[in-house]
């Protein structure tokens, strides 16, 4: 990049070649260069960057140039902006631009997602096991693994043709590392670093839940740091106050089943199906809370844990009394319901109070619940708190959240030797360290 000063010109320099226009200081006035001069040449350039090196102080520092840029929006096409004034704290370029591909094997579902440092989520793709898994109540590690294998490399595939690019494109490789199946951590791991020693690239490896933490970023509008984190995700249900990306505190957590446990092993008691959180919302339904009477357990403990193993005996013990009818299916399945998300929206409330915080993110799997999401959002607006969710389709595992995740981290130059890793099937998520400054 070419700043030139000299008698009131603008310099345009692109890397990958170089080109610099000259033009009077007025250019910001003008819609010739736009219309039609800048589509051609961005077919040719990866980057552009535009130096607005004139400043005098006789207006706002966002100068007529940026102003018409945000008009025809270049700048969400991939063009940047710098002001050389001194008093601009915050450029309209980024410090770091990667591609990064993601990946996420710890369970039953296979995700893979491209996320651009400098553009946002390029693509991601999802194959669910739910199916396969249905059979058995529950996930079967050995046919998970290797569903992954079947799946990782296709989807991946699937990606880069999505979004025009080549496999040569990818800067770095984000993978799940774990909390998972050791087996289903294996394969994420092993492909993404025989890519990343194929490819050149740096490799690094995630937490799960690190990365539900920060998925509700990816969507519009996202928090800001810090705020309070209800991580709901398989056999997680906790509390975390979040400060910034690897900056978490745990301020409650379940002390036995969780609230996704909850929900699969009382829709088994009642003979639905698998997954049990979606079947039991869905019979839910057509049925009505109250008939049935269940614990709330912890509701008014005085602190922020949870524990859900005795909700699971009164479901039993609610099955046996009487003969389940679809009726009676029903009603006790809306009182499932209403219990969990009771507990969850009463400790999710207290936390903020407790913090003095006024932003909640719900994360993982449960956070799809419908009757939660009402309910919370009813109860924080009212209470004068925001509450963010992540898109539902980032809800569930996905490769889009390590995508993201992985990004944030090597922004800090963070990353794994690839010629050696491992996974980490238990894996306790105050162990997690903030982005280190070691080197790519």
């Amino acid at each position: 990049m070419v700043p030139l000063d000299r008698g009131r010109k603008l310099a345009l320099a692109l890397r990958g070649g170089f080109l610099v226009i000259l033009a009077g200081a007025k250019l910001g006035e003008k819609t010739s260069f736009f219309n039609g001069a800048f589509e051609p040449a961005q077919s040719n350039f990866e980057r552009f960057v535009f130096l607005d090196a004139y400043c005098r102080h006789e207006g706002p520092c966002e100068s007529q140039l940026l102003q018409k840029l945000r008009a025809v929006q270049l700048l969400e096409k991939g063009a940047y902006y710098i002001n050389s004034c001194p008093c601009i704290k915050s450029f309209h370029f980024p410090a770091f631009c990667m591609v990064v591909l993601g990946i996420e094997t710890s369970c039953d579902e296979t995700g893979v997602a491209l996320y651009d440092s400098a553009k946002g989520l390029l693509a991601h793709a999802l194959h669910s096991q739910v199916a396969m898994h249905a059979d058995y109540g529950g996930v079967v590690p050995e046919l998970a693994s290797r569903d992954h294998i079947r799946r990782l490399l296709p989807l991946t595939q699937q990606i880069l043709s999505e979004t025009h690019l080549s496999i040569r494109d990818i800067e770095a490789i984000a993978y799940t590392e774990g909390p998972g199946l050791a087996g289903a951590l294996l394969v994420g791991a092993s492909a993404a670093h025989g890519m990343a020693y194929a490819l050149g690239v740096p490799a690094l490896g995630l937490h799960h839940l690190e990365g539900h933490l920060l998925s509700p970023l990816l969507s519009d509008p996202a928090p800001d740091f810090p705020f309070v984190a209800l991580l709901v995700s398989g056999g997680h249900t906790q509390l975390m106050r979040v400060n910034g990306v690897g900056d978490y505190t745990l301020l409650g957590e379940t002390l036995d089943d969780a609230a996704g446990e909850a929900f699969d092993k009382s829709a088994k008691l009642m003979g639905l199906g698998y997954p049990g959180g979606p079947a039991i919302a869905r019979m839910a339904e057509r049925g009505r809370a109250g008939r049935y009477k269940l614990p709330r357990p912890l509701l008014t403990s005085g602190d922020l844990n949870f524990s859900f193993s005795g909700l699971k005996t009164a479901v039993l013990l609610a099955s046996r009394e009487k003969p389940l009818d679809d009726d009676t299916r029903a009603d006790l399945a809306a009182e499932v319901q209403a219990a969990i998300v009771d507990v969850l929206v009463a400790k999710a409330l207290a936390a903020l109070e407790q913090t003095d915080l006024t932003r909640l993110v719900v994360a993982g799997g449960v956070g799809a619940n419908r009757l939660l999401r009402h309910a919370l959002t009813t109860r924080a607006e009212r209470e004068g708190y925001t509450v963010y969710y992540p898109d539902l389709e980032f809800c569930t595992d996905n490769g889009a959240m390590i995508a993201f995740a992985g990004a944030k981290r090597l922004e800090q130059r963070e990353a794994k030797d690839v010629l050696r890793f491992s996974v980490r099937p238990r894996w306790d998520l105050a162990e997690l360290l903030p982005p280190s400054a070691g080197t790519v």
